[in-house]
């Protein structure tokens, strides 16, 4: 049974795990309920309930998955910090490309750590953005950094790009999107000199790469 309010130590890290993996969530919640000075106080299966047991239970900190069924994880982050603005929030994921990153970090994530990482690199982060400070590894910063000095799609190269991505001709996107074919032209034209690619394949590997456009 995870521990509530009233039943964890003072001076006790409190966290909130958001994981849509039954086997992974158990797995972090065994794992840092042997940590001295750390409690799970609540695990979430998916976004919806990451926002609701948040409300209920306020952690220190939240452990929150990017890829989950309903509400995914940046929007939950939002949704959470915009009713408690102080919340501070890191992300474990297995996505590490540059948008993944951005987007996170845009709606409000405090760290980002690859699932990949080890237990002494997850505890310090904890407790690091436990103390205010933001904990992102090196080389995950140096991908946002990538992503901050290079030119951003607009919302409709994102859509176009998602739909190449789908492997739906110009005519195709026209019509999804209701514009001209010579639109669609100008915005691959404009899209691939911004990803720095030389034609609509190279755009889509880049798009996944980078975690612009996601396989569902």
């Amino acid at each position: 049974m995870l521990a509530t309010n009233s039943d964890t130590a003072i001076g006790t890290i409190r966290i909130l795990i958001a994981e849509d993996h039954q086997v992974v969530r158990q797995g972090f919640i065994a794992l840092l309920n042997m940590v001295d000075g750390l409690s799970i106080v609540a695990e979430a299966a998916n976004g919806q309930q990451a926002i609701d047991l948040f409300r209920q239970h306020r952690p220190d900190v939240t452990l929150m998955d990017l890829r989950m069924p309903g509400i995914g994880g940046v929007e939950t982050i939002i949704a959470i910090r915009r009713e408690f603005p102080e919340a501070r929030i890191i992300v474990l994921t297995t996505f590490d490309g540059d948008e993944d990153i951005f987007r996170a970090i845009q709606a409000g994530a405090r760290g980002y750590m690859l699932k990949g990482m080890s237990v002494d690199e997850l505890i310090d982060a904890i407790q690091t953005v436990h103390h205010g400070r933001s904990r992102i590894p090196a080389a995950v910063a140096e991908r946002l950094a990538e992503r901050l000095s290079g030119n951003a799609l607009t919302d409709r190269e994102t859509e176009v790009l998602r739909t190449i991505v789908a492997g739906k001709s110009n005519k195709e996107i026209a019509a999804a999107l209701f514009i001209s074919e010579a639109t669609v032209k100008t915005h691959i034209n404009n899209l691939l000199s911004k990803l720095g690619a030389t034609d609509r394949t190279q755009a889509a590997r880049i798009a996944l790469q980078r975690g612009i456009v996601h396989l569902d």
